[in-house]
Formats: structure tokens, C-alpha cells, sequence
């Protein structure tokens, strides 16, 4: 046998040179395992470095500024703004004097991008902090009108906060929200009403959708309802500047919605108007539900769709005819001014439609694209699509934690990385057969087919997330309804515009009324199919932590490396099979409770709001609805409470009475009640004054008792956070949801 070579010493040696097949391979039975540990390290850097040469690492800078937001967020108190600063500067600093030795500047750039997210979020919140309301209040409450949203038998306001009856200047929330009804009110008058007002309220289950912190980075620091007369009333002092801008927008808003619903008519004038206005108070919910079934929601909500359609039509227009000019063709850069029209276009629709966080959105990414062609750059690219998240999580860090973030970034991602392999491939086929008439007809149909199956892929492990819903058949209905949205109502909305000025906008706004038309017929048609609207029970963050991890390592790597994504998507897949599921679930104000029965169906107990009912069942992937009466098929009860028996035979009280309430104490093992109780109880006693600290609550069965999950921690202390109520609440706790489905139905109409 040859000998080994001297520099690599003996046994390394006889590894080298007995491996190529030779019989001495079996002296050593963990060579090649070790050979291919070596192998699969050498392929691992390789793609490293191709993946750095095709600077694909700066695309993580928003996912680490991601990380750093999560981490803000996940912290109990409310952090030191300097801390994140300063560590953003010591690493800023570090990679600056490490920039010799690339691993090293690398690391400290990682470090100083999770800062940055960290700081940008602890500015956010000290930046528009202001006071929420502490309990539920009935008083007068005073202000400037800043929108006005017509609405079935009413409007939506909201109301710049002057003064409100009982509570000081420094206890007022900066802006509410109520719900009148129809009446006379104008953006920018100033109103007095009598208001019931109430503390935006937190999740409806442990772990579900805060609505209290979605409200308190919209500025909002109540929710209520004004059940009487509105009447003007001199203002304090002068409304200002930015103030009457808005009024201003709204009412011109408000007058072209009207405009526009009269002309299309019906839910179709509706539907046209909220594409162009963003007022979708006009829409009912039967509308929404078939939009929502047929996959097509997000056609109403204004976002990336509608940006790009609207400026693409702008660009596209100004470019064709500035192109019938030949000195204008040859002498100057009409691709650049068409896109800078469409820029000026892009802001102008964004302020016209209410400048809503989605919106915003849509128009940075939007403004980049467009930005790409004046630089000479691709227009849709994976760097163009960084450069938009890491803007938008600057500005606005909390959309991290939104489902309309996660799904258009998600969706965006997943098209261009698709895209990037197509145009890779196609370059390596031979040319179409189809003829020339039916290539683009061919072609435009197979790119909506893909665009649908790769966009709804990446989007569904977020939906199911947020809202326990999945539409199957939502390939179908964005198949033919997206033709009629691009070809036919975002050009005649474009041509509308333009005409209203001159006051000949109604045929445009009739064509828009007809394929808006069309476009309802045909969701009411695809929600008609059976199981067009699967629930889908609900799974932890670890999951869709997992889930989000396996789509930004498919998308924004192009080496096989990106193959390694099936190891999260595994993972997420195998935590939300198996999601822990909680055998009681109580309504923050104790108004209603869900047990888990014998063999595992769900027994309700109370009177919860429908809306919360309805959340609970989704989360449980239950498909009944909140009127069933099967759901309360194994409950005794009586005028003055409920008996249930759990899937471990223990006896649930839901009491509504004091006397039952000691009653219960005797001979329950848990008693549930809406009344403060201080006396002894033998059982264990989850009352209002518990629910007043603790929010939602869900209790999971163990053999010394039950667990409970909360969704309002006795140690977090954040500006969003519910504190204990220590006053006397004026109005009984049972009419307080009034304003939840207000909460919810927001964030279903942000869902893109």
C-alpha cells in the first residue's frame, strides 16, 4: 500500500488514501460518515459564498430588524429608549472597525440591524403614547370630527377628543371612535353628544387578536356609541391646520363615494366606491362574507393590487402618449417621466383613500418599485421588496405583528422569488407552440393560475393564523375575478378621476358599477359551493414562527441551500397538529363561558357577545355558529345560572345570583360569575373582580386542578395594557362587547 503523506500524519493519512474504494476502507467504519459531513461543509460554504456574491445577505437586514421588533414586544415592561440606541451605535461602530474581517463586520451589522428594529419600535410607541381610557364611562364628551364613515343606518366617526365629562385633560384620550346614527355631522365640525365610552378591549381569548393594542398605535384611546342627538357646539379653541386638511380630504371623499355608489347602484356601487375612496361602510356584511368565501377579499381592502394596477395604468398611459410625440420619444426619458407621474399618482390615490395602514404600505413598496426606474434598476426585485419592509418597519414597527404585514410581504416575496426561477427556466426552453393570436390569452391566463397558487400558498399559514380560516377555493374565484379588476375597474377608476373635475366621470363610474357587479355574482357563486370556507383550529406563534422561517428561507436564497426550508415547514406543520387545547374558556367580563364536555364537544354557559362566541368556536375549529342551539345541549340551567359537567366529570358553575354564587361555592369545583365576590369559597372562584385583572381566560384541566392561560399578565406593564380596574364600572359588564365586532371587522378588512 502506498504510504501516506508526512504533512498529513498517519491516521489522516490512511483516511485519504484508502477512501477511493480500496479494501483498507473498512478499518475505518466511520470514514464515510465523515466524509460526508466534510463533503456536505464544503457544499454548505460553497453556496455561502455564492449567496454573499449575489448579495443575497442584505436581504435579511429587515428580517433581523423583524426580530429586534419582536423582541421589543415580548419584553413585559417598557423598555429604555436609549438602550436600543446605544447598542445600535456601539454596533454600528464595531462592524465599522471590524470591516477587515468580513465574519466579524457581518455579525456586528446583524446585531445592530435586531437594534434597530428594537429602537424603531420603542420611538413609535413614546412617539404617539397618550392616555387610555380606564373604565367604562357615560358622559359628554366633546370634539372635532376628523372622519365621518356612512355605515347601514349610521356613520363611524372619529372624534378629536376636546373634553370629556369627569376626566381631566391629562386623562383624556387624545381621539375616539363612536358609532351614530344617521344624522348631519361633517368632517371638521365640532360636536357635542352624550357618549358611552369604553376602554378599547383586549383579545377574546388568550393568545388572540388585541384589539386594545392595534388601537393604541392607531391613536385611539376609546370605542362607544352615541345612542342620541349630536349637536354642534362652539370649539374651544381654532381647529388646526392639519385638522381642517383632513376634514377637508374626508369631505371630498364622502362626496365622491356618494357619487359613485348612486351611479353604480346597489352592492356593486358600493364595492366601486370603496375601490376608489376606501369607504367601505357601504358594503354589507352578507357582501363581505361571499368575498371573503370566494378567496376575493382582499379586492376591497386598498393595497398592493390596487396601487400597482393604478399606477401601472397611469404609467402606462403617460408613456403611451408621450410616445406619440417623436422628438419627445427620442430627445427625452419618457419611461422616467412616466414613472415619476405615476410616483405623483401613487401618493395622490394613497392621501384620496384615506392614507390607511395597508395602503401606506402598498405605496412605499409601490414608490420603490417605480424609484428602481429612475435609477436604471429592475422594478421588481427581492432588493426592491427589502429596501420597502425595512422603510415600512421604521415607520411602522407594529405592522410586524399584523396579519395585512405578514401577507403581503409574504406574498410579494414568494411571487418574485417564483418569478426569479421562471425567468430562469424560460430562458433554457424553446419557444411557445401556441400561435401568436392565443400566446398572450395563454400566457395571461397561466400567470393569473400560478400567481394565485404561489401568492395563496404563501399566504394561508398567516390567515390561518390570524382568522382560523382557509378559502379552497379561492384559485377559482381570483381566476375570474382578478381579469374584470385589472382590465375593467382599476383603468375605468383611473378615467374616472380624471373626468370628475369636468363632471363626465358617470360612464366610467357605471362601467365600474357593472364589472363590480359581475365580480360580487361570481363570489356569491363560488361561496355557494359547499365547504367553501374551511375553519381551521387554531396553533401557536411557535408554529407560524416556524411557518414564516421556512417561506424567508425558500424566497430569498437561490442557491439548493433554499431546499433546507422543508425542515421549518415540517416543524410548523407538526406543532400546529397537535395545538394544546383549553377546556374552559371565560369572557373577560364573565359574561358566558365555553366548557369542554363529555367526548370533547363544546357546552356554552351565559350569554357571551356573539362576536366573542363566534372567535372562541373558530379558534376551536368548530364550524357552528353563535345562534346553534346545540350548544347548549348539556347545560342545567336556571334563571339564576349553569351547571356543566367537563370532559373529567367535574362540576362547572356559571352563577348569576349571589345566592347561587354561595350556593355553587358548596358544591361546584369551579364557579364562574360576572359579580365581584369577596367572601370564602370552598371552590375555586374566578369572579369579576378576577376577570377585571386577568381579561380572557382559559383554564386547561390537570389532575390538581386547572391551569390557566390569561390575556392580561399581572407583570406586563405596557402602554396598551389593560390595568386593574379599581373604580366601579357604570353600566352592567354584559353590554360592554357592544364595540368588539367594530374591532374585528377592521382588522378582517386589513387582511391584505
Amino acid at each position: 500500500m502506498r504510504s501516506a503523506p508526512p504533512e498529513l500524519g498517519p491516521r489522516r493519512g490512511a483516511l485519504a488514501w484508502a477512501l477511493p474504494g480500496r479494501p483498507e476502507r473498512s478499518r475505518f467504519p466511520g470514514a464515510g460518515l465523515e466524509l460526508a459531513l466534510a463533503e456536505t461543509r464544503k457544499r454548505l460554504l460553497a453556496a455561502c459564498a455564492a449567496e454573499a456574491e449575489r448579495r443575497r445577505l442584505f436581504l435579511w437586514l429587515p428580517v433581523l430588524m423583524g426580530l429586534g421588533i419582536l423582541l421589543y414586544f415580548a419584553a413585559d415592561r417598557e423598555p429604555a429608549l436609549w438602550a436600543p440606541v446605544a447598542g445600535f451605535a456601539a454596533a454600528s461602530a464595531s462592524a465599522i472597525l471590524l470591516r477587515s474581517r468580513r465574519t466579524a463586520m457581518l455579525a456586528c451589522i446583524a446585531i445592530a440591524a435586531i437594534f434597530a428594529g428594537f429602537g424603531a419600535a420603542a420611538w413609535r410607541t413614546a412617539s404617539i403614547a397618550a392616555p387610555m381610557l380606564d373604565r367604562t364611562r357615560i358622559g359628554q364628551l366633546s370634539g372635532f370630527v376628523e372622519t365621518v364613515e356612512a355605515r347601514d343606518g349610521g356613520a363611524r366617526l372619529i372624534v378629536l377628543v376636546t373634553s370629556i365629562a369627569g376626566l381631566e385633560p391629562a386623562q383624556q384620550p387624545r381621539r375616539v371612535r363612536v358609532n351614530v346614527k344617521a344624522g348631519s355631522v361633517a368632517p371638521g365640525d365640532h360636536i357635542s353628544a352624550l357618549a358611552r365610552l369604553l376602554p378599547p378591549p383586549g383579545p377574546a381569548r388568550p393568545g388572540g387578536y388585541d384589539f386594545g393594542r392595534d388601537a393604541f398605535f392607531r391613536g385611539l384611546g376609546a370605542v362607544g356609541t352615541i345612542p342620541g342627538k349630536v349637536s354642534l357646539s362652539p370649539p374651544p379653541w381654532p381647529a388646526p391646520f392639519d385638522l381642517r386638511l383632513r376634514a377637508a380630504i374626508d369631505q371630498a371623499r364622502n362626496a365622491l363615494t356618494e357619487r359613485i355608489a348612486t351611479i353604480g347602484g346597489g352592492q356593486a356601487g358600493a364595492m366601486a366606491a370603496a375601490l376608489v375612496t376606501g369607504k367601505r361602510g357601504l358594503i354589507t356584511e352578507a357582501t363581505n362574507v361571499d368575498l371573503r368565501a370566494a378567496g376575493i377579499y382582499h379586492i376591497v381592502s386598498i393595497s398592493g393590487l390596487h396601487m400597482v394596477l393604478a399606477a401601472g395604468t397611469i404609467f402606462w398611459l403617460v408613456r403611451a402618449l408621450l410616445a406619440l410625440s417623436q422628438t419627445l420619444a427620442l430627445r427625452w426619458p419618457i419611461k422616467k417621466l412616466a414613472a415619476l407621474t405615476a410616483m405623483a399618482g401613487a401618493v395622490s390615490y394613497c392621501v384620496f383613500s384615506g392614507a390607511e395602514v395597508a395602503t401606506v404600505r402598498s405605496l412605499i413598496m409601490t414608490l420603490v418599485m417605480l424609484g428602481a426606474i429612475l435609477v436604471d434598476r429592475p422594478a421588481l426585485s427581492m432588493r426592491n421588496l427589502a429596501f420597502a419592509a425595512m422603510i415600512v418597519l421604521i415607520r411602522e414597527p407594529d405592522a410586524l405583528l399584523g396579519p395585512s404585514f405578514q401577507m403581503s410581504f409574504g406574498a410579494v416575496a414568494a411571487l418574485i422569488a417564483f418569478a426569479e426561477r421562471w425567468e430562469e427556466r424560460r430562458q433554457s426552453e424553446p419557444p411557445s407552440l401556441w400561435p401568436w393570436p392565443l400566446r398572450p390569452l395563454v400566457q395571461a391566463a397561466i400567470g393569473i393560475v400560478v400567481t394565485t397558487l404561489v401568492a395563496t400558498a404563501a399566504t394561508a399559514p398567516f390567515g390561518a393564523y390570524h382568522f382560523q380560516a382557509f378559502n379552497p377555493f379561492g384559485l377559482i374565484g381570483n381566476a375570474l375575478a382578478l381579469p374584470f379588476v385589472s382590465l375593467i375597474v382599476m383603468p375605468a377608476a383611473v378615467f374616472g378621476v380624471l373626468a370628475y373635475p369636468f363632471g363626465l366621470d358617470w360612464p366610467a363610474w357605471a362601467l365600474m358599477g357593472l364589472a363590480s357587479g359581475w365580480v360580487i355574482d361570481l363570489a356569491h357563486w363560488v361561496a355557494s359551493f359547499d365547504h367553501s370556507s374551511l375553519i381551521i383550529p387554531a396553533f401557536g406563534p411557535a408554529a407560524l414562527a416556524c411557518f414564516a422561517a421556512g417561506l424567508l428561507w425558500a424566497t430569498l436564497w437561490t442557491t439548493p441551500i433554499r431546499y433546507l426550508a422543508i425542515l421549518p415547514f415540517a416543524a410548523g406543520l407538526a406543532v400546529a397538529s397537535k395545538p394544546e387545547r383549553p377546556d374552559i374558556l371565560i369572557e373577560r367580563d364573565g359574561s358566558g363561558i365555553l366548557v369542554r364536555g363529555a367526548e370533547g364537544r363544546l357546552i356554552l354557559a351565559g350569554k357571551p357577545s356573539p362576536f366573542v362566541l363566534q372567535q372562541w368556536l373558530n379558534a376551536e375549529g368548530d364550524s357552528r355558529k353563535p345562534d346553534d342551539a346545540s350548544l347548549r345541549e348539556g347545560a342545567a340551567c336556571d334563571a339564576l345560572g349553569c351547571v356543566v359537567r367537563d370532559r373529567n366529570g367535574r362540576s362547572i358553575a356559571y352563577a348569576r345570583d349571589r345566592l347561587a354564587i354561595a350556593e355553587d361555592c358548596r358544591r361546584a369545583d369551579l364557579v364562574v360569575t360576572p359579580i365581584p365576590w369577596s367572601a370564602t369559597c370552598a371552590a375555586k372562584l374566578i369572579d369579576r373582580t378576577a376577570l377585571s385583572r386577568d381579561g380572557a381566560t382559559a383554564l386547561t384541566s390537570q389532575a390538581s386542578g386547572w391551569r390557566a392561560h390569561l390575556s392580561e399578565q399581572a407583570e406586563t406593564n405596557r402602554p396598551w395594557s389593560r390595568k386593574p380596574r379599581q373604580a366601579q364600572v357604570t353600566q352592567p359588564a354584559a353590554a360592554a362587547p357592544s364595540a368588539q365586532p367594530d374591532g374585528a371587522g377592521d382588522e378582517l378588512e386589513r387582511l391584505q
